[in-house]
Formats: C-alpha cells, sequence, structure tokens
C-alpha cells in the first residue's frame, strides 16, 4: 500500500507549469522550433500527465511521471535508439525530474479500431512487438540499469511474498479486497508460485521487457506504422506476460474475448518470431502457463505505483482484483 508520505504528483505543486514551459521553450530553441499557442494538458493521471505543446513544426508531447515511473523517460530514449522504427521519436529527456518531449505519432489505436474494426492492425502489430522483446532480450542488463524493475521470475516468489506482507494494499476484509480465506489460499500458493516460475524460466524462450499497458491506447498509428508508446509499467520479466493487455483490450474494444477464435489467430501471430526458440507446440504450453502467472504481474505493477494515499481509493481495488485473478488461474 502506498505510504500516506508518498510523494505528491509534480505537476500539482506551485511553478510546474512555469518550469515545464521554460524547459520545452529552451528545448525548440535548440532546434530552431517555437511555440505557436496555448499547451494544453491533455492527460491526466495521478501517475502521469502529457502536454500537447503546439509548434512551428507541428504539435509534440511533454509527459511527466511521478517518483516512483521516473524511469520511464531514460527507458524509451535507449529504446528508440534500439528500435526507431517502433518507439517513439524523443525530442530531449531530463530524467531526473521524469521528464520526456516527444514527436506526435499519429492516431491511437483505439480509435483506428472503432473506425474499422479490422484485426489485421494487431495481426501486422504483434509480430513486431515479438522482435522487439526477441532483441531487448539481450539488454537486459542495460535496461535495469535504466531503472526498470526487475521482476524476473527467479525473483517473482520474493516479489509475491512482499506483496502479501503488505495487507493494506490488499485490503484485507474489506467490501472490495482480500478476504480472509482468500489471503491464507494465497499465502498457502508460495511453494506452487515457486513451482511454477521454475517451469516457465525452464521453457527456451528468453526473459526480456514486459511492457506491463501494451492495450489500444498505447500504440499509435501513421503511414502504416505502429509505435508503442507509454513504457512506464515496464518490468524485465517474461514476455509473454504482455498478451494479458492485449487480451483485455481486445475485449474492450472489440468484445473479442480471450478462447475466441480471433483472440487465438493474434495469439499465433505473436508466437510465430519465437518458434526460433523452441516448436508451436512448446511456445502454446510456455503461453498457457505464462497467462496463469499474468495477473500477478499486474498486481505488481499497481503496487508498484505508489501513489499518495488521497489519491489510491480510487484504484485501491486492482491489487485485490488481479490477485483474485491470479488465485482462479493457479489454486
Amino acid at each position: 500500500m502506498p505510504p500516506n508520505d508518498a510523494p505528491k504528483q509534480p505537476w500539482t505543486l506551485p511553478g510546474w507549469r512555469r518550469r515545464t514551459r521554460t524547459w520545452i521553450q529552451a528545448v525548440l530553441a535548440q532546434r530552431d522550433l517555437t511555440v505557436t499557442g496555448p499547451i494544453e494538458q491533455t492527460h491526466v493521471k495521478p501517475w502521469s500527465t502529457v502536454l500537447r505543446v503546439p509548434t512551428t513544426a507541428g504539435a509534440i508531447y511533454f509527459k511527466a511521471n511521478t517518483p516512483a515511473l521516473a524511469h520511464e523517460p531514460a527507458v524509451t530514449e535507449a529504446l528508440s535508439r534500439w528500435r526507431p522504427e517502433d518507439l517513439p521519436t524523443v525530442l530531449a529527456t531530463d530524467p531526473e525530474r521524469g521528464w520526456m518531449l516527444m514527436a506526435d505519432g499519429g492516431a491511437r489505436l483505439r480509435e483506428v479500431l472503432a473506425a474499422d474494426r479490422d484485426l489485421r492492425h494487431w495481426e501486422t502489430l504483434l509480430p513486431r512487438y515479438a522482435e522487439i522483446q526477441i532483441e531487448l532480450a539481450g539488454r537486459l542488463t542495460e535496461l535495469l540499469q535504466l531503472g526498470v524493475p526487475d521482476r524476473r521470475l527467479a525473483l517473482l516468489p520474493e516479489c509475491y511474498r512482499r506483496l502479501l506482507d503488505d495487507t493494506p494494499a490488499l485490503r484485507l476484509d474489506l467490501p472490495d479486497g482480500i478476504g480472509s480465506a482468500e489471503y491464507r489460499r494465497l499465502r498457502e500458493l508460495e511453494p506452487r508460485l515457486a513451482d511454477l516460475c521454475a517451469q516457465l524460466a525452464a521453457s527456451p524462450v528468453p526473459e526480456s521487457i514486459h511492457h506491463g499497458d501494451l492495450h489500444d491506447g498505447n500504440i499509435f498509428v501513421h503511414d502504416g506504422r505502429y509505435t508503442f508508446f507509454d513504457w512506464a509499467d515496464g518490468s524485465a520479466s517474461h514476455p509473454f506476460f504482455s498478451l494479458r493487455g492485449v487480451s483485455v483490450s481486445l475485449e474492450h474494444t472489440l468484445q473479442i474475448e480471450e478462447g475466441a477464435p480471433e483472440f487465438l489467430r493474434l495469439r499465433d501471430a505473436y508466437l510465430e518470431p519465437w518458434t526460433r526458440y523452441a516448436s508451436r507446440v512448446d511456445l502454446l504450453t510456455t503461453f498457457d502457463l505464462a497467462q496463469r502467472l499474468s495477473p500477478l504481474s499486474g498486481a505488481l505493477i499497481w503496487h508498484h505505483t505508489n501513489l499518495e494515499a488521497s489519491l489510491w481509493q480510487d484504484y485501491a481495488h486492482a491489487v485485490p482484483v488481479l490477485l483474485q485473478e491470479f488465485l482462479g488461474a493457479v489454486d
């Protein structure tokens, strides 16, 4: 549970807008660009905010995170160097303050899908996402040095124990929380989790970056190019965990449930690049096991967000709900 003294949202502090505007203008001046209109705050969440900046070269976007997610600018900048065709164009970063300035990525996939409902978007971009993960499997040490949280399979049981120790985050015996009987079952599952992690680690599929929030609101489309935004929830973990977010996104936007033929088609498109490591049959076994553990990964992401207590109540249900989903998948 986030402590009462968790850092406040930086954008609520006096002078924040003035400081960000000064920084943005200095970055633009280095590129012979200027601001041409009002800077709009287009996105506000307890953990991040985005500003739209009109310039002489078109709109660009500024993003700021809370301290718990301040590693995102450095991570995104590195990813954009390694995979420029798939990542946002980063114009500048201030890693100490968690600030980042990016070029416009185009239209959100969510709006594109609402208009054309064409599954070929997902069918095209999922293999590209897999290729990103395959390449970055060899860069995990660098990503960890940049601040990506370490949730590799060998550490997952300890992460799980620490999460269960934080009973306020579980909302123990509250209406929207974990009940005492569920809590006992979660504790009893500790040896089972260690065994499942060992089984998954035995797969030839290497650990890599897990986006943590891979849905159609974080993928942008422009001239047939798909760009993967918002790596704040990324971690070093099992790559297949990322498909849980895709599954939720498909159900929300296109009413395609996990297990439906359309979902299985997209799962297979994602798995195809991984056949360099294992057969399709073995990959399906690995995928099914990873999906059973993926709700735990989601719970750990929410727990890491570390919101100040006054903001946490609106999202307090997330950790218990995900742990209940995990319980149902592995118990």
